[in-house]
């Protein structure tokens, strides 16, 4: 068949990034004696041909190929080969629903998805012969496809139960399960003897406990409404089964912080001089997040996954992980509590107590995954604020004084990590080791988010922010990451000392035509207010630059400095031009009523989009409404004419916040500020507050803008509330005989 290969033109098929003439040579590269070659030639094709699960025309032309290579017990690594059948097989069978007919790169329709996933049922007796094959590395890459390519649930259900029973290794006898569980959320014809499977594995005491657990997850999986008030005491207790026992010599704290930690011992790495150390750090990131340290985490991923909002049952569980004798089930349980307390509102205070008793000396790299996610949870790390000052406070005393540059890879960056969310958290005790980031330039790019959460220490943390502020060289294309961070930095801890330097820097930055940093720039000015009235020579110009972008922030720094709506008013009307200039209609808004003279300029914005989103919504294209534009429009409209707008910036805001979540911040606090007028917003505000989930997870800040937009809510609600309660105790008084 490999001889076969040219009779395809394959330069006219295609792949990721281009004519596909190159995917015969990796064809013939898997199926090659040298070890380095078959493995570059499966990560090509996995790269090219099967982009981020894509599958082109190359791919589809490469199944026979790749067939008849897994057929041939000659076939170096077979188990490779069938795994890659897999993987294409698996993204075709996903998304054939979803992209039934797509577009080619000719413009012309095509069917590739449901073709190709129909190819791969015709093939499923060559699956089922790879899934009892003698070599358990083409077994192993195969069994998943007895849930995928079969279409006869009851000889599935059957091919499966044997392979359990042919299969030793607990890794094998897992996937056996999940495949299972896979195989009824496919074809539902296969739940009621799957269900009696699982049934007999759970409950099973001659059956190992991996299994069980298994078993009970996947059970669990695909019946939800069966979970009981047993199901994770009998998980948690088939849990402490599994766990292995540690070495008597080890304690639950691991090893010492100066040597290899209990689960990863990360050297350090080699660093390019011109690679900046948050660049190095985000790609070590990447790399770290995607590691597995316990054979139980899927498994366990998959059981939170299913229990979803039951977060009595889903806190038992971790906290059962997070105190568990084996490091790897303890670490990585770390991001499962994460994940649960930022997704979902609640009282998370046991979990994060948890977290912080993660913060062990003796094994740096679990501390610093502990520091890490207490990091993202803003106030609600609060529970482990001793638990970090006391890491961050040992490390200097009985470990170094200047623990932020350790000579130690992973006690460097749990000692960071611990500071930095100390700091969040307005505790003065992470001022010394920022100060040693600041003093020394190590890995001061991390320090300096975090010295804005000190501003009672701004005395000793401006002057160093801005001798790092002088040191970007402003002259360059690329002035490098960190301006932005210290003009933020600086603006937070409000000391006019820093005045003078931001000014400097917008000169220079104006010099250099660097506008992007010169906004960075006056937007920190203009957080001073009139103490930095100094600046307004040099900014009163740039109101009349050629970048609409730096004109409406020139123009919002000098109302802060200044104050002056004649000065400032006049140049909105100009700016408003851009009707998605969201910096300028906040700027109206902030002025208030002087700015009434662009009042009919901000109702023509808010009436063209809601217009635009009503055509949306009647062409079925709904998503491409214009919820932000509704929000600042809105938002601006009644800052500035206040009762007599209200009928008008109600509806606006309410459909924006129907329409977005992410605009929930913007929107409550307008309601905030609209006082009585409120009312009618009430229904949503109570709905707001009753829900479980934590509004817009995808960013860093979510759990802070969650407290806030609950905190915002809360107190709308009580003042309407309050103001009902009044009303009707004067209405009773006036009734009094």
């Amino acid at each position: 068949m490999i001889n076969d290969l040219e009779r395809i033109d394959w330069a006219s098929l295609e792949h990721a990034y281009g004519p596909a003439d190159d995917v015969p040579g990796w064809l013939l590269g898997m199926a090659s004696p040298d070890a380095e070659v078959r493995d570059k030639a499966f990560r090509d094709f996995y790269n090219q041909a099967l982009h981020q699960g894509s599958v082109y025309t190359s791919t589809v032309a490469s199944l026979p190929f790749l067939f008849a290579m897994a057929d041939d017990p000659a076939t170096p690594d077979r188990g490779a080969v069938v795994a890659l059948l897999l993987s294409v097989g698996r993204e075709v069978i996903d998304a054939e629903e979803i992209y039934a007919v797509i577009c080619g790169p000719d413009g012309a329709e095509s069917t590739i998805y449901p073709d190709t996933a129909n190819l791969m049922r015709e093939h499923a007796d060559a699956f089922v012969s790879y899934a009892s094959d003698p070599d358990p590395r083409v077994r192993k890459a195969a069994i998943e496809s007895l849930g995928l390519f079969l279409d006869d649930a009851e000889r599935a259900v059957a091919l499966l139960r044997d392979r359990l029973v042919e299969e030793s290794g607990v890794a094998a006898r897992g996937l056996v399960v999940r495949t299972m569980a896979d195989l009824v959320l496919r074809l539902p014809a296969a739940a009621v003897p799957a269900r009696r499977w699982f049934d007999a594995l759970a409950d099973s005491s001659a059956t190992d406990p991996d299994t069980r657990l298994a078993a009970l997850v996947h059970r669990a999986r695909c019946a939800p409404e069966g979970i009981d008030d047993r199901t994770v005491p009998t998980a948690i207790g088939l849990l402490r089964q599994i766990t292995p026992t540690p070495a008597p010599e080890e304690n639950k704290e691991g090893r010492d912080a100066s040597r290899p930690c209990t689960c990863v011992s990360e050297p350090e790495p080699e660093v390019d001089a011109d690679v900046p150390g948050y660049i190095v750090a985000a790609f070590a990131d990447l790399e770290r997040h995607g590691r597995v340290h316990a054979p139980t985490t899927a498994l366990l991923t998959a059981f939170h996954e299913t229990l979803d909002a039951r977060l009595d049952d889903r806190t038992a569980l971790l906290a059962e992980q997070l105190s568990s004798p084996d490091p790897g089930t303890r670490y990585d349980a770390i991001d499962m509590a994460r994940r649960l307390i930022t997704s979902w509102r609640g009282d998370h205070t046991r979990l994060v107590r948890l977290i912080g008793d993660c913060l062990a000396p003796r094994d740096a790299y679990t501390a610093a995954a502990a520091a890490e996610a207490l990091g993202s949870l803003a106030a609600l790390a609060e529970p482990a604020r001793e638990a970090l000052a006391a890491y961050v406070t040992d490390h200097r005393t009985e470990h170094r004084p200047d623990a932020w540059a350790s000579p130690h890879p992973e006690v460097r960056r749990a000692h960071q990590l611990a500071v930095v969310a100390l700091a969040g958290l307005g505790d003065e005790r992470a001022l010394p080791s920022l100060l040693t980031a600041l003093d020394t330039g190590t890995d001061a790019w991390r320090a300096v988010n975090a010295a804005g959460h000190l501003p009672q220490a701004a005395s000793e943390l401006t002057p160093r922010l801005i001798r790092h502020l002088a040191d970007i060289d402003l002259s360059r294309d690329q002035p490098g990451f960190g301006f932005t961070s210290l003009t933020t930095a600086l603006s937070r801890l409000g000391d006019p000392a820093a005045v003078p330097a931001l000014t400097d820097a917008l000169r220079a930055a104006v010099r250099h035509e660097q506008w992007h940093t010169a906004q960075a720039a006056l937007k920190a000015l203009a957080l001073f207010g009139t103490r930095a009235s100094s600046a307004l020579d040099l900014v009163r110009p740039l109101t009349e630059a050629d970048n609409v972008t730096l004109r409406t922030a020139a123009a919002s720094a000098l109302w802060g400095l200044e104050r002056s709506p004649g000065t400032v008013v006049p140049l909105l009307n100009g700016l408003l031009e851009h009707h998605r200039n969201f910096d300028a209609m906040d700027l109206a808004g902030r002025i208030g009523p002087p700015a009434a003279p662009v009042l009919p300029r901000l109702r023509q914005i808010l009436a063209g989009q809601v217009e635009e989103n009503r055509r949306n919504e009647q062409n079925g294209s709904a998503v491409l409404n214009d919820s932000w534009t509704l929000v600042h429009a809105a938002s601006a409209l009644w800052d500035i004419g206040g009762d007599s707008e209200a009928d008008t910036v109600l509806p606006a805001l309410r459909d924006a916040w129907k329409d977005n979540d992410a605009t929930a911040p913007t929107v409550v606090a307008c309601l905030d500020r609209m006082g009585p007028a409120a009312r009618p917003a009430l229904p949503q505000i109570q709905v707001a507050l009753a829900q479980s989930h934590r509004y817009d997870q995808r960013w860093s800040g979510a759990v802070a803008s969650d407290l806030d937009i609950v905190h915002t809510c809360r107190t709308i609600l009580t003042r309407l509330h309050n103001r009902s309660d009044h009303r009707r105790r004067r209405h009773r008084r006036h009734r009094r005989p």
